[in-house]
């Protein structure tokens, strides 16, 4: 399959997503966006992965490209294609979707349990009932209309959504390794102020230790999307 993936910042990359696409012989491409880059034709490839990264949504002043990137993501779902978005590329899904992308109560830096709330759980089947996430993030989505809630932590309700059969949204991170949460720790370090779901970067560097268990997880999602993929005919 072909995969495209938007990476809106230098230290927010596919991580351990690039590990299993290469494992299986995807073949992959990338808009960079923090380059100027633009998205390509919507026909050239199966599948997209809409990446992370430290701004909001809502910035487009100040990060031009956001506009362009909606309108690429919307023309993507209503193409048919399948669409993946992890924590910002969560919100400019559910953006596009009509969910609202509002501060959430609380932030969440580090390593928090995530808790599924849909006995379907549809692309999540495979996922234990709880399990260990990723996070930082200080916004929250909005679970769009006609869309599925997945996924709650205990201090944000809203931590997934499936569309259709061709969008799945986290707000949580499972393809990070430790060099692409290393970087984050380097590169925003300010956004971890005292809170009740921040962790101190001591504490995020310890956690390495659930990279495993969270790679089986992230590879799990994706091999229920490739699953899904193969079983209909591409565009």
């Amino acid at each position: 399959m072909k995969i495209h993936y938007l990476q809106h910042v230098q230290f927010e990359d596919l991580a351990n997503i690039k590990t299993w696409a290469a494992e299986r012989k995807h073949f992959i491409s990338a808009t960079k966006f923090y380059l100027h880059e633009e998205p390509p034709a919507v026909e050239s490839f199966d599948w997209l992965i809409v990446m992370g990264g430290p701004m909001n949504i809502y910035e487009e002043e100040r990060y031009p490209w956001l506009s362009t990137e909606k309108k690429f993501i919307e023309r993507t779902i209503k193409s048919g294609k399948f669409v993946l978005g992890i924590c910002l590329g969560g919100q400019l899904v559910a953006d596009v979707l009509g969910g609202k992308i509002t501060r959430n109560n609380y932030k969440e830096i580090g390593w928090l349990q995530v808790k599924k709330i849909n006995e379907g759980s549809g692309l999540l089947l495979h996922l234990s009932d709880e399990f260990m996430a990723f996070h930082w993030h200080g916004d929250t989505f909005e679970i769009p209309n006609g869309a599925t809630r997945l996924v709650e932590s205990e201090g944000c309700p809203n931590q997934s959504f499936e569309f259709g059969l061709n969008v799945l949204a986290l707000q949580f991170h499972l393809e990070s390794s430790e060099t692409s949460i290393e970087r984050l720790i380097e590169n925003c370090r300010h956004d971890m102020t005292p809170g009740k779901y921040v962790r101190s970067s001591n504490e995020i560097l310890s956690g390495l230790i659930h990279i495993p268990k969270m790679r089986t997880n992230m590879n799990l999602v994706l091999d229920e999307i490739e699953k899904r993929l193969t079983d209909k005919p591409l565009n």
